[in-house]
């Protein structure tokens, strides 16, 4: 019987129905199936629960299907800069459960693969996993996640033929292969499709065991949602003297042969202070290692994004891979330094970063599970909030990304090195600082390093 069919309407006829479950491929816009998401809308289909990484934007991608008010519920990492998705959440229309990115991948895989649940540390003694089932391994504590499935999945790729085989481009791959798998149903659009035999076998990232129906899509806008440049200031939210110091500072950590991840906002400025001779391989978790430095206007690719959704160049020996396969790399060791941004951090390590209740919510995307498997975590953080209150505290006030997991903190005033076991030393001072500015400033009792002075009591 063919798989194909002659637009998405067609494709989705017969598989729709209120309230199922859909799961759909993309990582912010890109790599999303825009015809079927668009056939879907048009559908009127209602009380939806939807799976993938995030929902679109306001008025594009999933985000779409929000405005039509289809969706009853998303499983999601990451709300993001989608102001009615927050919207809803916040006012209780709409239900939402966050998932650490990775966990989410892996969860999509699992569900995939026949796999009824997995352990894993992301998220332990978060309130996103409260409830679950623990266990201990190694003397580390563990979190039973389930896998995930769906009625339908809806995927995009670069290339497909006539019996379901796809290939992906660059980062567009990111969740597609996963969800591609956990449909009992699933239906692809492609930008080009071709006969059988026309793909070599050797270059299939998804073969077509997995997809049910497929189409060429038709006018992909491959809509950029932060498109950055060469020469423009991709940081204007984010930089400053100040936060450039800190930036500075934190560049300092790295080591030559370095794999490592930078998170989104004053972390990504430490791409532009790298010390001379040291070489560093950057990773984005939705799935490229060897980030090279931003386009030039005609270089811009709208297949290639960083983390941060800003579009990105490749370095030599650069390799693309899925979402999951990322968060292997993360949760596997694998990444020797991650540099986040932060709300808040103890003096014991634990950080706070993915939501603020009642007032924000932007999702912990992957900062749980980085903060659960690479080798060394640096903080970077302003170091009061603008009332003045410190973000350096004895507890977190705000949900927390992880337990006992900070090894350096970098503020617009200092660096403190956290003790294995808990507690802060003070090891710098920024230039006009004292250690009394320091003690005024700080919610969490601290030792000076040498060549400090101790503070006064």
């Amino acid at each position: 019987m063919s798989k194909v069919y002659p637009n998405a309407t067609a494709a989705l006829n017969g598989l729709l129905h209120d309230n199922m479950t859909i799961a759909a491929g993309g990582f912010g816009l890109c790599g999303i199936p825009e015809n079927l998401i668009a056939a879907l809308r048009d559908n009127g289909v209602k009380g939806l629960t939807i799976v993938g990484n995030n929902a679109g934007v306001d008025g594009f991608g999933m985000g779409v299907l929000l405005t039509t008010r289809q969706v009853k519920k998303v499983l999601a990492s990451y709300v993001g800069e989608n102001k009615e998705f927050e919207r809803q959440v916040l006012s209780g229309e709409l239900e939402l459960e966050l998932i650490p990115q990775g966990t989410l991948a892996e969860r999509l895989r699992a569900g995939g693969a026949g796999i009824p649940g997995f352990y894993t540390r992301t998220g332990f003694g978060t309130k996103l996993t409260e409830g679950k089932e623990t266990k201990v391994f190694d003397g580390k504590e563990y979190v039973l996640e389930p896998g995930i499935t769906a009625e339908l999945s809806l995927v995009k790729a670069w290339k497909g033929d006539k019996s379901g085989n796809l290939i992906f481009r660059k980062t567009s791959r990111n969740f597609n292969p996963m969800i591609a798998s956990c449909g009992k149903v699933c239906v692809a659009e492609v930008e080009q499709l071709v006969e059988i035999g026309e793909l070599d076998p050797d270059q299939i990232h998804t073969p077509g065991i997995f997809v049910d129906r497929i189409i060429q899509g038709e006018k992909y806008e491959k809509r950029i949602e932060f498109r950055t440049v060469q020469g423009a200031d991709p940081n204007k939210k984010t930089s400053s003297p100040v936060r450039d110091l800190m930036a500075k500072r934190a560049a300092q950590e790295l080591r030559d042969g370095y794999y490592v991840n930078l998170g989104i906002g004053i972390p990504t400025l430490v791409a532009n202070y790298i010390p001379e001779g040291i070489h560093v391989t950057l990773q984005s978790e939705n799935g490229l290692l060897g980030i090279g430095p931003f386009p030039t206007e005609d270089k811009i690719d709208a297949d290639l994004i960083n983390a941060g959704k800003q579009t990105i160049t490749e370095r030599p020996g650069s390799a693309y891979f899925s979402s999951a396969d990322s968060f292997g790399q993360i949760r596997g060791g694998h990444i020797d330094l991650a540099i986040l941004g932060a709300f808040e951090v103890t003096d014991s390590g634990d950080i706070a970063n993915w939501m603020i209740p009642g007032k924000m919510i932007k999702g912990p995307g992957g900062a749980m599970d980085l903060v659960a498997g690479v080798k060394r975590v640096v903080a970077v953080l302003e170091h009061t909030s603008k009332d003045g209150s410190p973000k350096i505290l004895k507890q977190c006030t705000l949900p927390i990304t992880g337990l006992g997991v900070v090894n350096l903190i970098i503020t617009d005033l200092c660096v403190f090195e956290v003790k294995q076991g808990g507690g802060l030393v003070l090891i710098e001072l920024h230039p006009g600082v004292t250690v009394d500015d320091i003690r005024t400033k700080t919610g969490a009792p601290f030792e000076c390093g040498r060549g400090l002075s101790a503070p006064t009591t």
